[in-house]
């Protein structure tokens, strides 16, 4: 099915063998899943270095909500405007060229998920030494990403069981670790309420630079328009999800940076990498580190589930509307998109292997930010260009929701630029990429169009 610029096509609404598999929970579950990530049980060391004070902290990973929640409401108007698989790929076509859809797409399809994959797998790795002192990271790496690619090739009823399992396990575990750090924890001399000087601290450069680390943090929030194909009611249950499965990781990031002070003397976690086992040591003692570790490797089975069920969709999608992609638009009698599955399995593997990822990582976050901007401001331009599309959801808050989005994602943009301008140069390059990719196999006038999936 061919993509056109703003219109509204007759879309899919079923699957091989029946209908929508993917219930409003297990969509929750993903965006829960890909949120937690290990962002989360890192930032806290560099962020009191600059900003000691338990009030400004619990600011800064609220306000870092406030404006993931902003950009739920817009990608939920677009969600239900055009339930389609593949995400951005799906909404920058729709809101403006079938070719700054495919610039996402090919993005997203090819490293935008694998390389958070690989990252999150070596993760469990470096975690799971402490669970399995003798075990190698990269064998334990490699194996989580091939397990759970099997799972996901074991069909779509396989895969919400196991991401459900997977995400409920995860967030029982943190709550567990609140509770006890609350508990049993030793109270340290911080404050939670404002006090004289927290305005200076949250007016400061320290502040606006962390936002940026917590934006990396809440990213994910958008995981379930990658399978909006899948789900049932999706018009309905896709801002159910989006907006559901963030309230609950805001939550749960304010409560874990709490604890994290609450348990922590501020000078023992200042500058520390892994501020969730510097906390674990002094809640559950020299046994601490184990069990942290081995809670975040569970963690990390979710997190990397989510990448690979929702990444192989932008690949599918693209093979519907690309001739020279069809192979990977085939699904297997599971009705699963094995080959595409296979295909983020190769690249994660790879990046594995060669220990790239995180050089990856680096280049394509102004992409996906980039990505992400136009899609929000595409909800204001339609708005305006389009406003006689059907909107079965209306973005909450507009037009200052989208806004707030596009002030933060803009200074973060501008942040990547300033401090990081090869990698930001290369992310761009990237992209370019895409163009040519696009130009060269996109469908050509005169020749059969693609047939709907």
């Amino acid at each position: 099915m061919a993509i056109s610029g703003t219109g509204s096509a007759a879309l899919p609404d079923r699957l091989p063998g029946g209908g929508p598999t993917v219930s409003v929970i297990v969509a929750t579950a993903i965006v829960v899943a890909d949120m937690i990530g290990v962002g989360v049980f890192t930032s806290l060391g560099f962020q009191v270095k600059d900003i000691p004070s338990g009030f400004a902290i619990l600011l800064l990973w609220t306000i870092g909500g406030v404006v993931a929640l902003c950009g739920v409401f817009s990608y939920s108007e677009l969600g239900a405007m055009f339930p389609r698989s593949s995400g951005e790929y799906n909404f920058l076509a729709r809101a403006y060229h079938p070719a700054f859809g495919f610039l996402a797409g090919w993005v997203s399809a090819t490293v935008g998920f694998a390389a958070p994959v690989a990252l999150a797998a070596m993760a469990f790795g470096e975690y799971g030494k402490s669970v399995l002192p003798m075990a190698s990271p990269l064998a334990l790496a490699l194996g989580v990403v091939c397990l759970v690619s099997f799972v996901q090739l074991c069909g779509l009823r396989h895969s919400s069981t196991f991401q459900l399992v997977a995400t409920i396990l995860k967030v029982v575990l943190i709550t567990a670790f609140l509770i006890a750090g609350f508990v049993a924890g030793t109270a340290q001399p911080v404050s939670f309420a404002p006090a004289a000087g927290d305005f200076d601290h949250v007016a400061s450069a320290p502040f606006a630079i962390g936002l940026v680390f917590v934006m990396y943090a809440f990213s994910g929030w958008n995981a379930a328009t990658y399978i909006i194909g899948e789900m049932r009611l999706p018009q309905q249950n896709l801002p159910r999800a989006l907006l559901s499965g963030t309230l609950i990781v805001v939550v749960l990031y304010v409560a874990l940076n709490a604890v994290f002070l609450h348990t922590t003397p501020i000078e023992k976690l200042s500058g520390q990498l892994d501020v969730a086992r510097v906390a674990g040591s002094y809640i559950f003692g020299e046994i601490g580190g184990r069990i942290v570790g081995a809670m975040i490797c569970i963690g990390l089975v979710s997190s990397i589930s989510a990448m690979m069920w929702i990444g192989p969709r932008v690949m599918m999608t693209m093979g519907e509307d690309i001739p020279a992609l069809r192979i990977f638009a085939r699904k297997s009698s599971n009705g699963v998109p094995a080959n595409a599955i296979l295909f983020q399995l190769a690249i994660s593997v790879l990046l594995l292997f060669t220990r790239s990822f995180e050089a990856v990582l680096d280049f394509i976050q102004f992409g996906l930010l980039f990505c992400s901007f136009f899609t929000v401001l595409g909800v204001i331009k339609l708005r305006i260009t389009r406003p006689d599309l059907p909107r079965p959801y209306r973005a909450w808050g507009y037009p200052v929701t989208p806004l707030v989005f596009l002030l933060v994602t803009g200074f973060m943009m501008y942040y990547l630029v300033v401090e990081r301008p090869l990698q930001s140069a290369l992310g761009i390059l990237i992209m370019l990429s895409g163009l040519l990719i696009y130009a060269v196999f996109r469908e050509r006038p005169g020749r059969p169009a693609a047939a709907a999936p």
